[in-house]
């Protein structure tokens, strides 16, 4: 047989047996290292310090595995530093069922949360209260003058002031108000939080917060259950202090810049 045509034909034979053989896609080369590491890393047990961080938040193992792998992605790459793994787990949840859970156990925690929030405020306005009795937590007398504009107040005016006991911001607005006295017709402040009927408490409300009897009597400064009067002045505004203008027969919103 000749050499050369021998060599060809043994060259042909490989070349079937072997099969043609292409570069590799980048595209699948990525998705599978890709995949390997996600995988590689839901697989990785837990460390001490992430055992204890599921526990405090309640996840099991496997959560925060999960949560971990989340936040490899884009989860990781958009959000805060801050975000909760229960709220990780909930944005990327599998199915509604798993979404509903997520959801409720974040708002269980939030709810918790905002009682602790509350009480602290409690107890941090009791102790401003029993520390310093007669000082307020802002000296009115050093804030800026303000000029009245077109819309600003005028000497025929009354403020109205609707505020709550226990309120931090309600006192400062209410001692700014006080501030501008000589220069209105008069303020009517309306309480609510307090037990309608009950004058005692809101005359000790109004001695706490340096309201003196003489303005009360020629009705400089009027004392007021709020009784509803804030939803008939501004109705859907809930979120107290608000305060409101009288200008003749008008009630109008008032800034707090004004003053």
């Amino acid at each position: 047989m000749n050499r050369a045509f021998f060599l060809a034909t043994v060259g042909a034979m490989l070349w079937l047996i072997a099969g043609p053989s292409w570069a590799a896609d980048p595209a699948d080369t990525q998705s599978g290292k890709t995949t390997t590491s996600v995988t590689v890393l839901e697989r990785t047990p837990l460390t001490e310090h992430e055992r204890a961080r599921a526990g405090l938040w309640g996840l099991s193992a496997e959560e925060w595995q999960r949560y971990r792998t989340l936040m490899e992605g884009i989860r990781g790459s958009i959000s805060p530093g801050t975000i909760s793994p229960i709220e990780v787990l909930g944005i990327h949840a599998r199915d509604e069922t798993e979404r509903r859970k997520y959801a409720e156990q974040w708002a269980v925690m939030m709810r918790e949360d905002a009682g602790r929030i509350l009480a602290f405020q409690q107890a941090y306005d009791d102790a401003g209260r029993r520390l310093y009795p007669h000082e307020t937590l802002i000296d009115v007398a050093r804030l800026p003058e303000q000029t009245d504009g077109g819309e600003g107040l005028r000497r025929t005016d009354r403020v109205l002031l609707f505020a709550r006991p226990d309120c931090a911001a309600c006192d400062a607005l209410l001692a700014r108000v006080l501030a501008r006295l000589d220069r209105l017709d008069g303020v009517d402040v309306f309480l609510t939080g307090i037990p309608a009927g009950d004058e005692g408490a809101i005359r000790n409300w109004a001695i706490e917060r340096g309201i003196r009897p003489e303005w009360v009597t020629a009705r400089r400064v009027t004392l007021n259950f709020e009784g509803g009067a804030l939803a008939r002045v501004a109705p859907g505004r809930d979120e107290l202090p608000v305060l409101m203008r009288r200008r003749g027969g008008s009630v109008t919103p008032l800034s707090g810049s004004a003053l």
